[in-house]
């Protein structure tokens, strides 16, 4: 295989650490880009589709993966530049607010609300994974690097987010790629996603939201194999 560009956008943390796994295991025809997010500054979709333009402006010919919060983000990427991209993955993500309930509950995505369900998520994994577990080092390094008042913005601009048309609209192929027990964006956004784009492939993994992550090795076959299809 000639070398091809992937652009990976991030999830709500908006770096590049929950990628580190998956990009370990690519293949070295797989040329892979993280496009990572500001901490700081106006962080919605708008905002951030003009950042990724400005990051992949001398850029054609490659793949883009939408992981999570990014999903609808690469869609509109596709959308914008249809010359420059040739294929979109989705992995474990949405185009609508993943669930009914959280849009009508936009008003607790404030920076108070998000610090205490950070501070209730990190105690299991001090108190019950070592401090040499991946995960445990991996969480933490995305704490500190990104704020809860970061999460809480990002998490506003999802919950508002309609990316149906961009889907429908895509020129180019789908992949939609999720893990069989996803807890966090449930699988009615794969039926959704089907549904919109009947001609998305459609693959499950075993894992949870997290997939990718806990799981590069498939997940990266899955990948090498709609990228290999595209370029037959």
């Amino acid at each position: 295989m000639k070398p091809t560009e992937l652009v990976l956008l991030p999830g709500l943390d908006g770096t590049d650490v929950f990628f580190r796994p998956l990009l370990a295991v690519l293949p070295e025809w797989v040329v892979p880009r993280v496009v990572q997010f500001p901490t700081v500054g106006a962080n919605d979709y708008p905002a951030l589709l003009k950042l990724v333009r400005h990051a992949l402006a001398h850029r054609s010919g490659y793949y883009v993966l939408g992981w999570s919060f990014a999903g609808p983000l690469a869609l509109m990427l596709a959308e914008a530049e249809p010359n420059s991209v040739r294929g979109v993955i989705l992995a474990s993500t949405f185009v609508c607010p993943p669930r009914r309930i959280f849009a009508r509950l936009r008003w607790a995505a404030v920076t108070p609300t998000v610090w205490m369900i950070r501070a209730g998520k990190r105690l299991p994994v001090w108190l019950f994974r070592r401090s040499t577990d991946r995960l445990r080092r991996d969480k933490t390094e995305t704490w500190q690097r990104v704020g809860s008042g970061m999460i809480a913005a990002r998490i506003r601009t999802l919950l508002n987010v309609d990316a149906r048309e961009s889907l429908r609209a895509c020129s180019h192929p789908v992949l939609c790629l999720a893990g069989r027990d996803d807890g966090v964006v449930p699988y009615h956004n794969v039926e959704e996603i089907a549904r919109l784009r009947p001609s998305a492939a459609v693959h499950l993994i075993e894992g949870g939201h997290f997939a990718i992550y806990t799981n590069p090795k498939v997940a990266a076959e899955v990948i090498m194999e709609f990228m290999r299809e595209q370029e037959r």
